[in-house]
């Protein structure tokens, strides 16, 4: 008999039942090391995918580092969750913190969706032990960056070989929305797009443009 394979088919996919996301510290003095990206690009990916995870209800997480000499968390990414207090650890490896781990534990979701600063430490070693314990870890690699383009790809390797599967922050809010009919949803992904999006925010806005036009004629 064939082992099913969980990284493909329909259950393979990111739901809002299915997940729990953990945003690992981006905070200034990891900010300030970062070069596999622009500053800029990962701040805008992020704080998009915290707003998609708050529009679907996924559980989220916020950690930082050593907070009095790291920083605090940006402001337009707090602002996301403004009643949650980021658990500040001592730990380099987020997973090696317990707190992290029963909280984890308590959402019930085995689909684990990381994205962190940087990525050849502060991902790569949450990531790793996660999978050994039998979680499922999907790594948000434009919302994560390294202190260069080789320490930040070559820790998705050394990733993707431990089992980690590899997406972007579009893909997490398009795989959960699934479905364009879900209304419920949908104007907050499509506004998500339009502030953080990029060409597709403002293709989007042209469309909504191009639309409005025609039903005046």
């Amino acid at each position: 008999m064939n082992s099913i394979n969980s990284k493909a088919g329909l259950d393979a996919l990111l739901t809002a039942n299915n997940c729990a996301l953990i945003l690992i510290d981006h905070q200034p003095f990891q900010f300030a090391g970062l070069r596999s990206h622009d500053t800029q690009t990962i701040l805008n990916n992020v704080v998009a995918l915290a707003k998609s995870a708050r529009a679907f209800g996924v559980p989220t997480l916020l950690t930082t580092v050593l907070e009095k000499q790291g920083g605090y968390l940006p402001k337009v990414l707090q602002d996301v969750f403004p009643e949650q207090k980021p658990i500040d650890r001592t730990f380099i490896n987020t997973w090696e913190d317990s707190r992290v781990v029963d909280w984890v534990k308590k959402t019930g979701r085995k689909k684990i969706v990381m994205a962190a600063l940087w990525t050849e430490i502060c991902l790569a070693m949450p990531a790793i032990q996660a999978l050994g314990e039998g979680y499922e870890v999907y790594i948000v690699t434009d919302a994560s960056g390294g202190v260069s383009l080789e320490a930040h790809e070559v820790a998705i390797q050394r990733m993707v070989q431990a089992g980690a599967v590899p997406i972007t922050f579009m893909v997490f809010g398009s795989e959960i929305q699934r479905d364009w009919a879900r209304t419920d949803t949908a104007p907050a992904l499509a506004q998500i797009l339009v502030e953080h999006g990029g060409v597709v925010g403002t293709t989007f806005v042209w469309e909504q443009q191009l639309l409005a036009t025609a039903a005046k004629h």
